[in-house]
């Protein structure tokens, strides 16, 4: 039994579930979105939001510049990239500054069609990623000046000359 014991073993070595974790999360704090399991999703949202808030501590007023560093070096522990770190330190701990917690969400996806697995997606709270794609893909004018403009209505001779091309073609 596990009793009091916490964490997934998601069925990897410790090395292995320490890499796994550390690339989970360092592709959520790049990317801003990321879709894997929901068992993966839910470790990586624990290590995700301690290094927001350890982040977020390293920018208070009145912290001392040791201190600061060493947040850095502790997060740098977890993720190798340089830059997902300056990024974790500047854009992410500043936008959710006011947030007292909560800077990932998981949204269920269904079962993965190959061996049936709940896949989830894990993102930023307040980084909308696909919402922003979706509104720059189709300008909602376009839309409205093509829904407006009213349908060409076939003559009966126009449709019954398409039924007989239809039955041609066949």
């Amino acid at each position: 039994m596990r009793h009091r014991k916490s964490g997934r073993k998601l069925k990897r070595t410790a090395s292995h579930r320490r890499a796994l974790l550390a690339n989970l999360s360092t592709s959520l704090l790049r990317h801003k979105r990321i879709t894997t399991t929901v068992a993966k999703a839910k470790e990586t949202r624990m290590l995700v939001e301690k290094m927001i808030t350890r982040a977020k501590q390293a920018r208070v007023e009145g912290i001392t510049p040791a201190a600061a560093v060493h947040a850095r070096r502790e997060v740098g522990r977890l993720i190798k990239d340089r830059s997902v770190i300056q990024e974790l330190f500047s854009t992410i701990a500043d936008k959710v500054a006011s947030r007292p917690g909560g800077y990932t969400r998981i949204v269920r996806l269904g079962q993965r069609q190959g061996d049936g697995a709940e896949v989830a997606v894990l993102e930023l709270v307040d980084f909308n990623t696909g919402q922003e794609t979706a509104e720059k893909a189709t300008p909602p004018a376009k839309k409205k000046a093509a829904a407006a403009r009213p349908r060409k209505k076939r003559t009966p001779s126009e449709t019954a000359n398409a039924e007989t091309e239809k039955a041609g073609k066949k």
